[in-house]
């Protein structure tokens, strides 16, 4: 007998600040839920406060996976993200239960839904030259030149997203070929079919406050002594995926 197929499971995405976690746990209070963390920084462990990393008391509500998985002097990438969700979906499902992920790292969300294309490996040192680009010019001019080549690639991100507008330029140079082309020529299949809820505030300035009213409070809770304390280590440099992520660079 052929079994039915699942539907497709649940995303939650949107920008930072815009009530991602709020959703998902009003969601669990209806559903019997687990959530899996689609957030590129959530995965390190010793970045709490900075990460704003769900609260022992949401952990203990509502299952959480993929947080605290790795150490920060270690990589986690798009396709590692995609191979251990789909393990949880269907992992969670044999529990009889609903998965959700919630996150806004949309370069996993495209690798779980799409599949990846064959992109290549980073290399050192063309990093190494972008880095001393933008050290004498600044990332919003490397921004600049990414949105030449790139349009539709810098349309979806801020000049200061370094780690991400160092990225596509390194695409475009090793292989002539806009990062958001090599997007569109997905392999066919492999994807994992979604249903995804964005959330989109339509107050910018709202939501610009909410970013200031929590940034804030990380500072109060000790934010700045967490990111000394990553910096502190020997073993952490700031090339590290870890290293490059909002507030820790």
């Amino acid at each position: 007998m052929t079994r039915p197929v699942p539907p497709p499971a649940w995303v939650i995405t949107g920008p930072t600040a815009a009530g991602k976690t709020a959703v998902a746990l009003a969601l669990a209070a209806q559903r019997d839920i687990e959530i899996i963390s689609m957030d590129s920084a959530l995965v390190y462990r010793g970045m709490d406060i900075g990460t704003a990393k769900p609260a022992a008391g949401e952990r203990a509500r509502v299952p959480h996976h993929l947080l605290d998985i790795r150490d920060p002097s270690q990589s986690y990438s798009a396709a590692a993200f995609a191979a251990d969700a789909r393990g949880l979906i269907d992992a969670i499902r044999a529990r009889g239960r609903e998965p959700v992920l919630v996150g806004g790292t949309l370069l996993y969300l495209r690798a779980l839904q799409q599949g990846l294309n064959t992109l290549p490996q980073a290399d050192a040192v063309l990093r190494a030259e972008l880095e001393e680009e933008a050290r004498i010019r600044g990332w919003a001019a490397l921004h600049a030149d990414l949105a030449r080549v790139d349009p539709a690639t810098a349309a979806r991100l801020e000049p200061g997203d370094a780690q991400r507008v160092q990225r596509a330029l390194e695409v475009w140079r090793l292989t002539g070929k806009p990062l958001s082309l090599h997007f569109q020529d997905q392999p066919a299949g492999g994807g994992t079919p979604l249903r995804v809820l964005a959330l989109e505030p339509s107050n910018r300035a709202e939501l610009h406050a909410r970013i200031a009213v929590r940034f804030h409070a990380m500072l109060a809770a000790g934010f700045l002594d967490e990111v000394r304390a990553l910096r502190a280590r020997a073993d952490l440099h700031p090339g590290l995926p870890a290293l490059r992520a909002v507030g820790y660079r």
